[in-house]
C-alpha cells in the first residue's frame, strides 16, 4: 500500500479524501498522516495530497520534496510565483489542477468545441459556489475562461447557500441562445477524482502533470 499524507485534513475536501481512501483499499492507498497548515510531520509517505490554502500548498510541496514523495495540489488561488515553481519541478511527480474532476475537465473540452462551432456568438460564463468559498471568480471558472479565450470581464459569479459548484456558458446571437452547464451535486465528485489521480501519480516519473496528462491516461486505458 502506498502511504498518503493529507494536507488540509480538517477541511471538507480533506475529510472526504480520507474517507474515500479508507473505504477503497483496492486503489492501493492508505492514510499515513493528517496534517494542517503549520504543523510538523516526519511521517513517511509516497504522496502528499493538498487541499488547503496558498501557504498550506507551499508547505505541502516542500514536505513532498523533503520526503521525495509525489505531490497532488488542488488548492486554488495560488500566487503566480508558486505556479511557475511547480511547472519547473523535475525531482518529484507533481500534479496541479484548480479542479481535479475529470468530468469538469471534459466539460472544458466541450466548451472549446462549442466556442469554435458557434463562432460569432456572444459568450458569457457564470459560476455559482457555496458562501464559504473565498476566491471569486473560482479557479475553475478562470481555467475554463482561459481555455476558450474568454476575458475575465465576461465571467460573473454568485455565492449561494451550500452550492457545491455550478458553471454555465451562455452563447447568444440575435436569434437564439445556447447554454452549457456543469453542476456538481456532491463534493465526492472531486474527492474521489483526487484519490484516483493520487493513486496514478505515485507510479509516474518525476515531472509536472496536469489534468490533460491524467485525461490522456484515462482515455488510452479505456480503449
Amino acid at each position: 500500500m502506498k502511504k498518503a499524507i493529507i494536507n488540509g485534513a480538517g477541511g471538507r475536501m480533506g475529510q472526504a479524501i480520507a474517507r474515500i481512501i479508507s473505504s477503497n483499499p483496492a486503489l492501493g492507498l492508505e492514510v499515513s498522516a493528517l496534517r494542517e497548515e503549520g504543523e510538523k510531520t516526519q511521517t513517511p509517505a509516497d504522496v502528499v495530497i493538498d487541499f488547503s490554502s496558498a501557504q498550506g500548498a507551499q508547505e505541502a510541496f516542500n514536505l513532498a520534496k523533503d520526503l521525495k514523495a509525489a505531490c497532488l495540489i488542488g488548492t486554488t488561488n495560488l500566487p503566480e510565483r508558486f505556479l511557475f515553481q511547480m511547472q519547473e519541478e523535475h525531482k518529484i511527480p507533481l500534479f496541479y489542477a484548480p479542479n481535479v474532476s475529470l468530468s469538469v475537465y471534459f466539460f472544458g473540452e466541450l466548451l472549446k468545441q462549442a466556442s469554435q462551432m458557434y463562432a460569432g456568438y456572444e459568450r458569457a460564463l457564470h459560476e455559482i459556489h457555496h458562501v464559504h468559498k473565498k476566491d471569486a471568480p473560482s479557479g475553475t471558472a478562470k481555467k475554463l475562461a482561459e481555455a476558450i479565450e474568454l476575458p475575465l470581464s465576461k465571467v460573473s459569479y454568485e455565492r449561494f447557500g451550500e452550492t457545491v459548484g455550478t458553471h454555465i456558458l451562455t452563447l447568444s446571437s440575435c436569434h437564439d441562445q445556447i447554454m452549457l452547464k456543469h453542476e456538481a451535486t456532491d463534493r465526492d465528485l472531486f474527492a474521489a477524482s483526487a484519490v484516483h489521480i493520487a493513486a496514478w501519480l505515485v507510479h509516474q516519473p518525476a515531472g509536472f502533470y496536469t489534468m490533460q496528462d491524467y485525461a490522456r491516461f484515462i482515455l488510452k486505458s479505456s480503449k
